[in-house]
């Protein structure tokens, strides 16, 4: 997976741009409604995300595998964030508390322990109140059942990567005791764009207990 990403990112570079997702901006909007002001983004890339979390004048803390998208970052941004390079499955790299923590596209890459650990990790360093926002592929997406099933809505990709399709049950099971709150069915890019298929993710809420 290191080397998938890497090799991505070196041959297209800023390859989404710089137009935030739209869960990112409704996220960001979440996160101003409840004063959450210190950010985490695990599976940062190159920071198209994160704009507009600092716009809203957060402080945004990433951890991203890819040292070419991290070199995109750090010329993008300067200084103004602070993006630890590494796997997500080293969590922790800071003993940092956080208010809120924003993850998109990240989960359904990951097999069944590491989602388990990342979820943990995620909650552990955030405050109580806290929110934590995670954006997974979901079954009504056009890649579902593409490429060689592994296992229950799981599919290996002819292109290298396999992808894990959250559904109700397995949401339930993986976020149940970290304050779920709101599990709903998305579709991005919200406006149409050309020949671009919708993407169709689940938009996971969590909020941690006072």
């Amino acid at each position: 997976m290191p080397e998938f990403w890497e090799s991505a990112f070196q041959q297209k570079q800023e390859m989404w741009g710089w137009a935030p997702a739209d869960s990112a901006i409704a996220t960001s909007e979440l996160f101003k409604k409840h004063e959450l002001g210190k950010i985490l983004i695990p599976g940062f890339g190159y920071g198209r995300n994160a704009g507009v979390f600092l716009d809203n004048g957060c402080t945004i803390t990433g951890i991203e595998i890819s040292e070419t998208a991290l070199s995109i970052a750090k010329t993008h941004f300067e200084n103004n964030i602070t993006v630890h390079h590494g796997s997500v499955g080293l969590m922790p790299f800071d003993g940092e508390i956080y208010d809120g923590v924003f993850s998109y596209s990240l989960l359904h890459l990951l097999n069944s322990a590491e989602r388990t650990k990342l979820i943990d990790d995620c909650y552990a360093q955030l405050k109580p109140g806290g929110y934590m926002v995670f954006v997974s592929i979901a079954p009504e997406d056009f890649r579902y059942g593409q490429g060689k099933e592994v296992s229950k809505n799981t599919f290996e990709m002819p292109y290298g990567v396999t992808l894990f399709f959250y559904d109700l049950d397995s949401i339930e099971r993986d976020f149940g005791k970290y304050g779920l709150i709101e599990s709903t069915i998305i579709s991005e890019p919200i406006q149409d764009k050309n020949d671009i298929p919708k993407q169709r993710f689940w938009y996971i809420v969590c909020r941690k207990e006072i």
